[in-house]
Order: structure tokens, then C-alpha cells, then sequence
């Protein structure tokens, strides 16, 4: 059986740094915003090219606080997308405000820049684009728009560690760029993790704030804060993990371009020349789906979906009164997207069989 996804050669690769790190950790006695949390927060972000990064507890949090920074407030309009995993749209409801669908452009996978001008209201604060799979969605005609009517731009680039947009690191673009360390991204901890990355001083010191109660010395509230914090352990792992990034992202690409090169019987993923891919997961397209997947499971092939079910048609999300045919292109993928295996340590010949099955079922 070919897994959709394996940690466990990676950490045997890197076993004995990380009990090095984390042994620096449990010798120090100090687990919560340490040194460890701070050296991390300085790698990352010169790794995405910017002069901050606020280490918080996840992915989902990044969001959440990044929000919250950029005054979000109960009432306000977030625009986003539906083709997204669900914590995306779980950030916004955190902070009291409204998702504002857009569909997507159907290549990408990613927000569809044209009709982002046409749901912005008087309530609109912020623009929220997915760099879904890690492909980069495309911020330049974001960016314009949110500078001619005065709104902020959050990224969440919870897939796509080392992507690029334009030659500019993903994490660089926006006003904030929220990012995750679940075990199984690109740059993975060995347990919950997050940050936000920017280029604005004052953004950073309010983030700071924030993921900690909202005080900047002890006992001393400014902020109506939370308790969302890399802790010292993950950021000893994520450390060692993230000089290794490029080159795992490096071995992803050549996975991908064997897909590429190789399938014949389903959509493969488009790279824009506007955008360097992080290869987080390879989504290939059929009308036949599900039947493929079967074949696939049958032929000892692991896949997942990511994912079958949009956020606007989510029972948690009925209130927001779009049912089906709100967003064409966002459903008719959710119906034919299926993730092959696709890993830095997945074995070549694995991708060959992997993509032989695929071509013995037909189109």
C-alpha cells in the first residue's frame, strides 16, 4: 500500500537532531516564549523575507489574531473563499465578524481577483486570500483593490511554506501572512503550531500583545488578549526542520513534475509563471472522481480529498443563506478534486505506479 502521506521517515532521518533540540529545551527549564520561540520567529522571518514573525499556537490562531490586529470587529465583513479547509472560515467566525464569498479561478484553485470588488460593502475590512495546495493565490489585483478602498490583506498560507508570488517570498506580500505548523505541512511541528508574518512594526507588537493575554508585562493588561503561544518545544523542532525546507520542497517538485510528466487521464495541476508552487499537495481534476478513488484504493493507492464539502454549503455555515449554485467553480471542483501521495521522502517509483494506476482507469 502506497500511503497518502508518511512522517515517520523524516523523523527517523532526523531523530537525533531533534532529541538534541529538544533536550536544549528540557536542560533549559523554560518552555514558554524562550529562546528557542524567539531564534524561530527571527529564522522564519528572514526565510519569508520580512523583519517579524509572532510565533502563536496554530494555524487557525494566526488567522484568528491577525484579524484581530488589523481591527476586525464583531459585525464586519471578512472576503474569502469557500474552497478552503474550514479553520480559514473558523478564524473569522472567532473574531465576530462574516465570511464574504468569492468563487475561484478554476486553474489555481485560488481566489478569483475579478469578483472580489463586487462583494466588497461599507462593512468589508479585510481581504482574506488562500494559497490553496501552495499555489500562490494572485495578490497584485488583491493589493490594488484593498488600497483603493482602504482595506487590509491577510494571507493564509497555512500550505504554502517557501511558495513564492512574483519572485517575493509568500509571507512577504501582504499586511499579514498567517502560516501552520501541523505535523503534515511543508514545514510541520510535532504537534499545533502557527505565525504571522509582516513587514509592520506595530502590527508585530499588537500580535505580540494579543497571543498573550493582551499584556506586555506581567500583570499588566493593555489588550483584550488570548492565550494562543508557540511553545518553547515545537519551535526547538520546527528549528531543525526548517533548514532542511527548501530542499524537501526542492524533492516535492520532482514528485510533482513525474505526476506531470507522466498522467494522461485526469486534469493535473497549472503553475502560473507569476508563481513558484510549494507543492503541499498535488490535486489532480476527473468527473469521475469518486470511481477513480476507488480504483485507486483497490490498486493499493492512498488518496484524500481536500475538500469534499465547500465551506458555504457546511451545515455550521447554513445561516449564511448560499446554497448550491452560489459558487459554480468552487463546487464543481469540490466534486472532482482528488490528492494523490505526494511527500519529500515518497519514493519515485511509487509516484510511477501511483500515476500507472491513474492512467488504467480512463478519463
Amino acid at each position: 500500500m502506497i500511503a497518502f502521506n508518511d512522517l515517520k521517515p523524516q523523523h527517523s532521518r532526523l531523530r537525533a537532531e531533534l532529541l538534541d533540540a529538544l533536550a536544549t529545551v528540557l536542560d533549559s527549564g523554560w518552555f514558554i516564549l524562550g529562546q528557542q520561540v524567539e531564534a524561530f520567529e527571527r529564522e522564519f522571518a528572514e526565510h519569508c523575507g520580512v523583519a517579524f514573525g509572532v510565533g502563536v499556537g496554530s494555524g487557525t490562531e494566526a488567522l484568528h489574531l491577525g484579524l484581530l490586529a488589523l481591527g476586525v470587529r464583531p459585525g464586519d465583513e471578512v472576503i474569502t473563499v469557500a474552497f478552503t479547509a474550514v479553520p480559514t472560515v473558523t478564524a473569522i467566525s472567532l473574531a465576530g465578524a462574516t465570511p464574504a464569498f468569492v468563487d475561484v479561478d478554476p486553474e489555481t484553485f485560488t481566489m478569483d481577483p475579478n469578483q472580489v470588488e463586487d462583494r466588497i460593502t461599507p462593512r468589508t475590512r479585510v481581504i482574506l486570500p488562500v494559497h490553496l495546495y501552495g499555489h500562490p493565490a494572485d495578490l497584485e489585483p488583491v493589493l490594488g483593490l484593498a488600497r483603493r478602498h482602504g482595506l487590509r490583506v491577510l494571507e493564509d498560507a497555512a500550505q504554502a511554506h517557501g511558495a513564492r508570488y512574483r519572485d517575493r517570498p509568500i509571507g512577504s506580500v501582504g499586511d499579514l501572512t498567517a502560516f501552520s505548523f501541523y505535523p503534515t505541512k511543508n514545514l510541520g511541528a510535532c504537534g499545533d503550531g502557527g505565525m504571522v508574518t509582516t513587514d509592520d512594526p506595530e502590527l508585530a507588537e499588537k500580535l505580540r500583545l494579543l497571543r498573550n493575554y493582551g499584556q506586555r508585562s506581567r500583570y499588566l493588561h493593555e489588550l483584550q488578549g488570548a492565550n494562543s503561544r508557540l511553545d518553547e518545544l515545537q519551535a526547538a523542532v520546527l528549528r531543525v526542520k526548517l533548514r532542511k525546507l527548501d530542499a524537501w520542497n526542492a524533492d516535492r517538485r520532482v514528485r510533482a513534475e513525474l505526476y506531470n510528466a507522466t498522467l494522461r487521464t485526469v486534469i493535473t495541476p497549472r503553475e502560473k509563471p507569476w508563481a513558484r508552487h510549494a507543492w503541499h499537495l498535488y490535486v489532480v481534476r476527473s468527473p469521475r472522481r469518486d470511481a477513480l478513488r476507488e480504483h485507486l484504493t483497490a490498486r493499493g493507492v492512498g488518496t484524500l480529498i481536500h475538500y469534499p464539502v465547500p465551506v458555504h454549503l457546511q451545515p455550521a455555515y447554513r445561516e449564511l443563506g448560499l446554497g448550491p449554485g452560489a459558487l459554480p467553480n468552487t463546487e464543481r471542483l469540490a466534486r472532482e478534486i482528488l490528492s494523490l501521495p505526494l511527500y519529500p521522502e515518497l519514493p519515485l517509483a511509487d509516484v510511477a505506479y501511483a500515476a500507472k494506476q491513474v492512467n488504467s482507469f480512463g478519463s
